[in-house]
């Protein structure tokens, strides 16, 4: 039987490296001694208070069909918290509920670009935004973020990649997988790029609330900004939710219009009791939030501290989020290869960062989303690999 030439939209080239997840979860289902560094899935658990209120929702008949576009006291919990990092009044008309980032950023895409359409991605880029732009038909465009430059943007190379048919530009702020929280003046140039071509700008904020110094900043609020910008995020990495599935996108109120004709074909909307655990951890969650981010904080400089032993193994201290970037081209130049070799003679299972893009090829993507005795095991394993 044929399928619809769109299935082959669908692939990306970093798909192979996502193999040794796979293997690693796996072999620990196993039993085997493994330590998965692969994936970014948070070992904190929900908070209590959350948990609660989906149950008492779900005893209180909180479970039949709802608002395509999400309930209206979440959204407005959602616009609140993007008006406080923007700096600017964001109605809850501006917000669309949906199944998580993910989702989120799909159907914005499918929303926003076509075919004959270029998008501009920050290279390194979530592994998935290929498909997510692909499907839509139109080209993706990658810029890369130099490593020499601790992979900040290169704001000359975008200005330079911008073409007649460019649509868009995207990223995630906080970086997936490097880490790299953009700065104010990063943030206007990008802005002044996308108002003076009249682009859209495609911004992934799901790491936001776990920026170690600092204050993290939405470009949505820069002059000129709020009507071309959609903010994705979800409540996953920030209130260790991940399989809630909960997540949004901010734009336009026309875009709002047209993702809840998405959610209607394919999603029908979310469930009461997920929308009402969302609800109360983006109300009530703040100290949570609190804890997260120092607990990232100190696993990270943990990471930094023991893999500083390890034989010629540069690191990418990150500025924020669960990951950071070791540069293993002393080792093997095919950082895929790399990590298979680590995983089989150590049982230590890292990411080829090459998944994310040809700038980040190289180095491996370190999760420290496991708790201290795991990382101290995973990084002294690491550095006997290394010699």
């Amino acid at each position: 039987m044929k399928f619809a030439p769109f299935v082959d939209l669908l692939g990306g080239e970093g798909a192979e490296a996502w193999e040794i997840l796979t293997e690693s979860r796996l072999a620990l289902d196993r039993g085997e001694d493994v330590i998965v560094l692969s994936i970014g899935d948070p070992d904190l658990e929900t908070p209590g208070f959350v948990v609660d209120m989906a149950v008492d929702s779900l005893r209180n008949g909180d479970t039949h069909y709802t608002e395509l576009e999400g309930r209206q006291s979440l959204r407005a919990s959602i616009a609140s918290k993007i008006s406080r990092s923007a700096g600017v009044e964001i109605e809850p008309e501006r917000v669309t509920v949906l199944a998580g980032t993910q989702n989120a950023f799909y159907s914005a895409c499918r929303c926003l670009f076509g075919h004959g359409d270029e998008v501009i991605v920050l290279d390194p880029a979530y592994v998935t935004y290929e498909a997510c732009i692909g499907s839509t038909g139109a080209q993706q465009v990658r810029v890369e973020q130099p490593a020499l430059t601790g992979f900040r943007p290169d704001i000359d190379a975008i200005e330079r990649a911008v073409t007649s048919a460019t649509r868009g530009i995207v990223f995630s702020n906080p970086s997936n997988p490097t880490g790299v929280a953009l700065n104010g003046d990063e943030l206007e140039a990008i802005s002044r790029i996308a108002v003076s071509n009249d682009l859209w700008v495609v911004v992934d904020e799901v790491y936001s609330d776990l920026v170690f110094d600092g204050v993290h900043r939405s470009i949505a609020g820069l002059p000129g900004m709020l009507e071309r910008t959609v903010t994705v995020s979800s409540v996953s990495k920030s209130y260790a939710m991940t399989g809630w599935r909960c997540g949004w996108a901010v734009g336009p109120p026309e875009l709002g219009s047209h993702l809840r004709k998405m959610a209607l074909i394919n999603l029908y909307g979310l469930p009461g009791f997920v929308m009402e655990a969302a609800d109360i951890a983006l109300r009530e969650g703040a100290e949570e939030i609190e804890t997260a981010r120092a607990v990232y904080r100190a696993r990270r400089d943990l990471v930094v501290k023991e893999l500083s032993r390890a034989s010629d193994l540069p690191v990418l201290v990150p500025e924020a989020g669960m990951f950071l970037m070791a540069d293993v081209r002393a080792h093997n130049a095919d950082a895929n290869e790399f990590a298979w070799d680590l995983y089989r003679a150590t049982g230590v299972s890292v990411l080829d960062a090459g998944a994310f893009g040809p700038t980040s090829r190289g180095w491996v993507r370190i999760s420290y989303g496991v708790d201290d005795a795991q990382l101290e095991e995973a990084c002294s394993r690491i550095v006997s690999f290394t010699g």
